[in-house]
């Protein structure tokens, strides 16, 4: 290195440090500059990802739907470790309509159902109305702590998130968000973009379930609880189909209660109200959960028995006869009623379901009824399930 006689770099030496400084500077920068790149196309290829999942959620038609696709594609575009959904069902209501609707819950082990929102793991004190609605907790994972929205953490969980959802200033349940990484989720990390994508799955969440249970009530009898005849016919179908494919026996009952204008007459209309009910009780409860029962209509009901042949559906319906039969109706205290059914059993064998579906099911059911028929001919308070020519 030359200097001058005053100790201090040459003019040409000092350039030349400059130019190294320079070009170390201009290096780091450009590497600076390579990694927000990195960093802008990461975040853009993130965001369309969740505006895809977004737009996949908002057009889900039904709630197995929308939970399958939060399921499956939130812990691959948000890089997760652990995704759960904790919903609030305080009167297992939205339990009770999805069964109805066959939805099956084992499908989706990350769904959780809590009574409260305790159950939340959230400190949230007694309201279910918050201003300003809670913000999401994030921290450390802790195995005791967070027991109830990770039931089945994955080996390494380091770091959650449990984010509110919110709709209307009303809690309906948590997103759980769970990683590996230690520095996924700490309390000093910015949340309004978990809050934005939480909110949008409360909004969905909330549509979809209104709509079950409006397409729940629309398929229900609103005194027995039990189904009605526009989900028997739509089912009736559905199984048909099925046990087609499948090759295996249905079976349907006709039941109709017994003399139950004279119910209505002695008791009323209230009195003959409660007494359907208690009837459709005794006769669900000698169902399986596979099996259908629905109120076709006044006092006639209707069950439909899947992968079952002729004699052990006659078998069920000898005890659903020997139940209604068995003990008086209590319609208060003082009042207690006899009430006897008649039922008529048909069954469609493999072979026998073949042709149009919405003609089979008519042919067999008008078969049933015959059936109800001849046992309401015959005495009432009996089961037939074939003709009087076929059991001579």
């Amino acid at each position: 290195m030359t200097q001058t006689a005053t100790g201090k770099l040459s003019p040409q030496t000092d350039h030349a440090a400059r130019a190294v400084d320079l070009a170390a500077e201009n290096q780091a920068l450009r590497a600076r500059m390579a990694y927000l790149l990195e960093q802008a196309e990461r975040n853009h290829s993130i965001m369309t990802r969740h505006q895809a999942f977004d737009l996949d959620i908002v057009s889900a038609a039904n709630f197995p739907e929308l939970i399958g696709t939060i399921f499956r594609v939130l812990p691959v575009i948000s890089e997760l470790d652990s995704v759960t959904l904790t919903l609030v069902d305080e009167d297992a209501d939205i339990r009770t309509v999805m069964l109805k609707l066959d939805v099956v819950f084992e499908d989706f082990p990350e769904l959780i159902f809590v009574e409260s929102l305790d159950g939340l793991g959230f400190d949230l004190g007694q309201r279910n109305v918050y201003t300003p609605p809670p913000k999401p907790q994030l921290g450390m994972y802790d195995a005791q702590r967070h027991a109830t929205p990770f039931p089945r953490p994955p080996a390494g969980l380091q770091s959650v998130a449990l984010v509110p959802l919110l709709r209307n200033k009303r809690i309906i349940g948590s997103l759980n968000l769970g990683s590996c990484d230690p520095t996924r989720f700490t309390p000093s990390l910015g949340t309004d973009f978990i809050e934005h994508m939480a909110s949008i799955i409360a909004i969905c969440l909330e549509n979809v379930i209104s709509n079950e249970m409006l397409k729940y009530i629309g398929l229900t009898d609103s005194l027995t609880g039990v189904y009605n005849r526009r989900y028997i016919d739509r089912r009736l179908l559905e199984e048909i189909a099925r046990a087609r494919r499948q090759k295996y026996p249905i079976s349907f009952m006709y039941i109709d209660i017994d003399h139950f204008k004279r119910v209505n007459d002695t008791v009323g209309h209230g009195g003959g109200d409660d007494v359907l009910r208690e009837v459709a009780t005794r006769i669900k409860n000698e169902l399986r959960t596979s099996d259908a029962l629905a109120r076709f209509g006044g006092e006639e009901f209707v069950v439909l028995l899947i992968d079952a042949n002729l004699e052990s559906a006659a078998f069920v319906a000898e005890r659903i006869r020997a139940s209604v039969a068995g003990s008086m109706i209590a319609l208060s205290q003082e009042l207690q009623l006899s009430v006897t059914v008649s039922i008529g059993v048909a069954c469609l064998n493999p072979g026998e379901a073949e042709g149009d579906p919405a003609a089979v099911a008519r042919a067999w059911v008008a078969q049933a009824d015959t059936l109800l028929y001849v046992a309401k001919e015959t005495g009432r308070n009996r089961v037939v399930s074939r003709a009087p020519a076929e059991q001579a």
